[in-house]
């Protein structure tokens, strides 16, 4: 169930090797400026040439445990060690 208060088609940030299933989404933010959703693999850089855009309902179809992150403030992250941990949520540094 969506219980996120953006409606299903807000455009997020992910990468072509996590729609590709390549890559695991380990950190997800909402920021904070913008409320933008990145939707990552934890690694430091975005490089422009794997960045992807797609909607939240897509990115709630690949992983149901995204779901639990809907109450994500902006400005705060989440992060998982892999795709079979917990969440754990804190505020951007």
């Amino acid at each position: 169930m969506n219980r996120f208060v953006d409606p299903p088609n807000t455009m997020v940030i992910t990468l072509k090797e996590i729609l590709d299933g390549t890559k695991t989404v380990l950190c997800v933010s909402h920021d904070e400026e913008d409320g933008m959703w990145q939707f990552l693999d934890g690694s430091d850089e975005l490089e422009a040439d794997n960045a992807r855009i797609v909607t939240l309902e897509e990115m709630l179809e690949i992983d149901e445990s995204f779901s639990l992150l809907w109450d994500l403030p902006p400005g705060w992250i989440a992060e998982r060690v892999s795709n079979k941990a917990l969440w754990t949520k804190r505020e951007k540094d």
